[in-house]
C-alpha cells in the first residue's frame, strides 16, 4: 500500500540569487516523484498484477507463490521508499522509511527460502499488511489538510483487515492461500488506484502545471 503525499508544492527548480537555476537535489527529485499521481498509480498496478495472477492461476505451487509475493513486497518497498520523500516534515519520514524496510525485508525472506511453509508465508504477508494498514490509517488521521483523507483511511482499514484475516485464518493448502492473497491484493490495489485518481484530481484543481502532474508527465 502507498501512503498519501502531502500538499502539492510549486513545480520547477528554485532559482538562485544570481538568476541561474540551482543544481537538482536528489531528495527533491524523489519528493516530486513521490507526490506524482502516476507514481501512486504505479504502486496500485504493482499490487493489482500479482493479485490478478493469483486469482487466474489458483493452482500455483507454494514455491511460485513465495517468489511472486517476494517480488511484490520488494517492488512495494521501493514505491514506499520514494513516497517517504514526499513528506514535508523530516519527522514524518521515519515511520514510512521503517515500513519500506519492512516490505523489503519481507520480500527478501520470501525469496531467500521460497520452499518455506504456508504458515511462514502467511505470517510475513499478514504482518506487512497489518503494519502498513496501521501506518496508512495513522497518516489519514494525523495529517492536516489531507485532500483525500477518506480514500487513504479506507486503504488503511482495508490493509488492517487484510493483515488480521491472513494472520487469524491460516490456510491449509497453497491453493487456498493463493486465492486469499489474490483477493486481498486486488482489493488493496483497487483502493490504491482510487487514491491515485483522487490525488490526480487534487493536482488539477490546484493548477499544478495545468493538466500535468508533479513530474511533468502529461495526464491522459
Amino acid at each position: 500500500m502507498t501512503t498519501s503525499p502531502g500538499p502539492a508544492p510549486s513545480a520547477g527548480p528554485e532559482p538562485m540569487a544570481g538568476g541561474a537555476p540551482s543544481a537538482p537535489d536528489p531528495a527533491d527529485q524523489l519528493a516530486r516523484l513521490g507526490r506524482s499521481w502516476t507514481w501512486i498509480m504505479g504502486a496500485a498496478v504493482a499490487t493489482l498484477v500479482p493479485g490478478i495472477l493469483a486469482l487466474v492461476w489458483p493452482d500455483v505451487t507454494l514455491h511460485v507463490l513465495a517468489v511472486l509475493i517476494g517480488l511484490y513486497l520488494l517492488v512495494i518497498g521501493v514505491f514506499r521508499f520514494v513516497a517517504v520523500f514526499a513528506r514535508e516534515e523530516a519527522g514524518e519520514r521515519l515511520p514510512g522509511l521503517l515500513l519500506a524496510v519492512l516490505c523489503v525485508l519481507g520480500g527478501v525472506l520470501c525469496l531467500r527460502n521460497p520452499l518455506q511453509t504456508i504458515a511462514a508465508l502467511s505470517l510475513i504477508v499478514g504482518a506487512v499488511w497489518l503494519v502498513s494498514g496501521i501506518f496508512s490509517l495513522y497518516t489519514a488521521v494525523a495529517t492536516r489538510n489531507l485532500p483525500h483523507r477518506g480514500a487513504v483511511m479506507a486503504v488503511g482499514i482495508l490493509g488492517i483487515v487484510a493483515g488480521i484475516v491472513v494472520l487469524a485464518l491460516p490456510s491449509e493448502s497453497a491453493q487456498a492461500l493463493t486465492r486469499l492473497l489474490g483477493l486481498w491484493l486486488v482489493l488493496l490495489g483497487a483502493a490504491e488506484a482510487a487514491v491515485a485518481l483522487s490525488w490526480r484530481s487534487t493536482l488539477r484543481r490546484a493548477g499544478v502545471k495545468g493538466s500535468r502532474d508533479e513530474t511533468g508527465t502529461a495526464a491522459p
